[in-house]
């Protein structure tokens, strides 16, 4: 089969490999038809992670299910499926208490099994991971294309906006214009915000943020950005939702809430300590929550999914490029490049 391997900072080839089978009873092999190029897969691709070289890469499935192990159960050959982005048991205590993201097996995406850009993936622990769509949906490409970005940035815009006690009535700042910053925009609209100021450095996703719900939007940097969302919010947000990982971004977010108000962070945290370490004596004098983290896809994916199929929530507009297998070295550089939010990938 081919799929994506990365070969070092900047290179990104798609090569001929084994094809994943079913080697546990608990496996199953899928038939990748869509995936996605993730921000966070720049990380590694900027150099500015380790990844080992000539490992694949991918961690957003859409797929057939083509294989299933003796002991699944949930789904069979012909089901259409996605997978979030971590892999989980289903049935450890973390996986139980819907922290999934914590799951005790602790399986990825990118070893053995295939990635997730590439023809084929076999994923572990089936009946806890893999999430079935309905048949009469499985065909509809536009609800196909509204449903991928539950695999990782619709689900984790949610976990930002539930982190950060988003409800009713609401006023919501979203720190970030990437594809997670803009599912959160989407996230706190869903959960019912009546104010979403959305920052962010780029005056097209932050038009993209307005057609998400956004009811102002800050593109100023630095302090002055700063000052015009405490203006924007009479001083702070009680709801914050840190969605980049950047220091400067958690810095921001910190600056913007209201004292006794929480920041929900998700974003991968990326040189928060080289930046000199987090800003712990504000959020302690001004009583500011901190909550969030790597976000348990598979605890919000089938409410997120109901919504999706009833027809009230798209996030598919986030995927500004699409490209086929072959296309995804250029689906990297696009993004690296801010040439895409987020690219699709259609095989």
């Amino acid at each position: 089969m081919r799929a994506a391997i990365y070969q070092g900072p900047g290179e990104i080839t798609v090569e001929e490999v084994p094809k994943p089978e079913v080697e546990a009873p608990t496996d199953a092999v899928v038939r990748v038809t869509h995936t996605a190029v993730c921000g966070s897969d720049l990380w590694f691709y900027r150099g500015d992670s380790d990844r080992e070289a000539g490992s694949p890469v991918g961690h957003e499935p859409m797929g057939i299910v083509e294989d299933v192990g003796d002991d699944v159960t949930s789904v069979e050959p012909g089901d259409r499926v996605l997978a979030p982005f971590a892999i989980s048991c289903g049935e450890c205590e973390f996986c139980r208490k819907g922290l999934y993201t914590s799951c005790v097996e602790d399986e990825s995406w990118g070893g053995d099994n295939g990635g997730a850009q590439g023809e084929y993936v076999r994923c572990p622990f089936a009946d806890g991971t893999l999430v079935r769509v309905p048949d009469r949906h499985a065909d509809d490409e536009d609800t196909l294309e509204a449903l991928l970005p539950l695999t990782d940035v619709m689900a984790t815009g949610h976990h930002a906006a539930v982190s950060a006690g988003v409800s009713e009535g609401d006023t919501a700042v979203v720190v970030g214009d990437g594809a997670v910053g803009l599912c959160g925009v989407l996230a706190a609209q869903r959960l019912g915000a009546e104010r979403v100021v959305a920052m962010g450095h780029h005056e097209d996703r932050l038009e993209l943020a307005e057609e998400f719900g956004a009811t102002e939007t800050v593109a100023a940097r630095g302090d002055e950005a700063v000052e015009r969302a405490l203006e924007l919010t009479y001083g702070g947000a009680n709801h914050v939702m840190e969605c980049v990982g950047a220091a400067t971004a958690m810095d921001t977010a910190i600056s913007v809430a209201r004292p006794g108000g929480t920041v929900g962070y998700v974003g991968v945290p990326h040189g928060v300590q080289a930046g000199g370490g987090l800003d712990v004596f504000s959020l302690f004098t001004d009583n500011i929550a901190l909550n969030g983290g790597v976000a348990p896809v598979r605890a919000y994916v089938e409410d997120l999914l109901a919504d999706v199929l009833q027809g009230t929530l798209d996030p598919s507009p986030i995927f500004t490029k699409t490209v086929d297998l072959e296309g995804v070295p250029e689906g990297y550089r696009a993004m690296d490049e801010r040439d895409a939010i987020k690219v699709m990938v259609k095989l």
